[in-house]
């Protein structure tokens, strides 16, 4: 049997390939800071943001998993095995991107964040199968934290995207409508998630299959029907590593805490840093309504809730800032973990990150300065860079090089299942356990990063991960 040969690839050859996670992440950090702001915007409360971000963690479920196991059975000369899953669901989130900003409705927001999950997941679900493709196994924790790097490079854009066109282009169209500024991040972004794709697809060829890997995939496709793809996933199930059962636990509670910060960070800054309750931005949206429908309404009651509504806006703002630093921490802290994962091991750094975001977050509700608010957010990049390539590094060896994109996408299904359970159950504990506060919200998070890192010491990584 012809055994494939995986040659080791340049610093820049790893660059290219990774391009593409640039613009799908940007979408990401799209997700994470502006769309519950615009919910609310669309007169969403707080305590319906867990179930209006029930898109992300369904269709990374059904949509990942499905992808994985097509594209492990897919090859074209022309176009490779993965690439042209990275194009289609690039070409669907830039179109969703550039519409979502004209959501005239709660409801239709809601809509266009299911074609925009579905279309990243469409896209992400390969590139981590890439990195196994192409890298040889001693590469593997390099390419996967260049992956981080890009998270941290097309995130920190759309965030700080949001925050300078705040500041320098800001304004609504109308009073409690959705800010011209967010227009901008997302065309921006509409642009970036297409682009990026398109770099790495042209710059980067794919390995093709052996004659012997081409004999067996042409094999099984005859015998393929339209449930193969769903026994190929409840297959490998039953079949995984023990290493993933064991991270799928780290997930559990590292998802829900992160689902957790991204919906309820801009409402605890609004709370703690800008004095605005939920109560209060309701009213002020109340008034703005009475107004736009012809009411009358004092002068000193206008003036107080467009006083309010522009601090929501800064709000946003702020929380743009926020996650725009922690992902630019990430970015320049991604790839110098290679080193501290060779010489402690992946799984020690990882453990300590998690400790460190979660203490982050414990700290963030007591902070009440717009500037050292940014502090805590170093801890927190630092754990998002390890979060976004250390467990790959860790469990991709344990992974069969032929069902690896099917296992890539069972990883993501321990991602998602974690923030679906959060968002049908978030709701009821914050309004009856945590006194719909989004401080104790916050609290809540950082210690389910403290349950994370404990989890991870449980984890029996192969000896070669942990050198890789």
């Amino acid at each position: 049997m012809n055994k494939k040969i995986i040659p080791k690839l340049s610093f820049w050859q790893i660059w290219n390939m990774n391009v593409g996670f640039f613009g799908i992440q940007y979408s990401f950090g799209l997700q994470q800071t502006a769309v519950n702001p615009l919910y609310s915007f669309l007169g969403a409360h707080a305590d319906q943001l867990p179930i209006l971000n029930l898109a992300g963690p369904v269709t990374g479920l059904l949509i990942q998993p499905l992808i994985g196991a097509i594209s492990d059975k897919t090859w074209s000369v022309k176009w490779g095995r993965r690439k042209p899953f990275f194009l289609l669901g690039a070409v669907f989130c830039s179109l969703a991107l550039f519409v979502f900003p004209f959501s005239s409705s709660i409801w239709m927001a809601v809509g266009l964040l299911w074609i925009l999950d579905a279309a990243n997941n469409t896209a992400m679900e390969p590139y981590r199968a890439f990195i196994g493709d192409k890298l040889p196994e001693e590469q593997q924790t390099y390419g996967f934290q260049m992956q981080s790097l890009f998270v941290g490079g097309g995130i920190t854009l759309a965030n700080l995207s949001l925050f300078a066109f705040q500041k320098y282009f800001g304004g609504s169209s109308e009073p409690g409508g959705i800010p011209a500024w967010v227009y901008y991040s997302f065309f921006l972004g509409s642009f970036c998630s297409i682009a990026s794709v398109v770099w790495s697809v042209y710059k980067t060829p794919e390995i093709p299959p052996t004659e012997e890997e081409l004999i067996k995939l042409k094999a099984e496709k005859e015998n393929d029907t339209v449930f193969t793809p769903f026994v190929d996933i409840f297959t490998a199930i039953i079949k995984m590593p023990k290493i993933l059962w064991q991270l799928a636990l780290v997930y559990l509670f590292q998802w829900y805490a992160l689902f957790c910060y991204w919906q309820f960070v801009t409402p605890m800054i609004k709370q703690t840093l800008y004095h605005v309750s939920e109560s209060d931005e309701q009213q002020a949206n109340h008034f703005i309504e009475l107004s736009k429908n012809g009411l009358s309404v004092s002068q000193s009651d206008m003036s107080w809730a467009k006083n309010i509504l522009n601090l929501v806006e800064t709000a946003v703002g702020q929380t743009g800032l926020m996650n725009g630093f922690y992902n630019f921490i990430t970015m320049i802290s991604a790839l110098m973990l290679i080193p501290f994962a060779l010489k402690y091991s992946s799984k020690n750094v990882y453990v300590f990150c998690l400790w460190a975001t979660g203490i982050s977050l414990l700290i963030l509700p007591f902070i009440h300065n717009e500037y050292l608010i940014l502090l805590p957010m170093i801890l927190f990049g630092i754990g998002w860079a390890a979060m976004m390539g250390l467990p790959y590094s860790m469990v991709s060896p344990s992974i069969p090089a032929e069902k690896r994109g099917v296992y890539m996408g069972v990883i993501n299904m321990m991602i998602v299942i974690p923030m679906l359970i959060q968002t049908v159950s978030f709701g009821f504990i914050y309004k009856n356990f945590l006194g719909s506060d989004p401080s104790n919200a916050i609290t809540m998070a950082g210690t389910l990063f403290l349950l994370a890192s404990i989890s991870v010491m449980l984890i029996q990584v192969k000896r070669s991960t942990d050198q890789s």
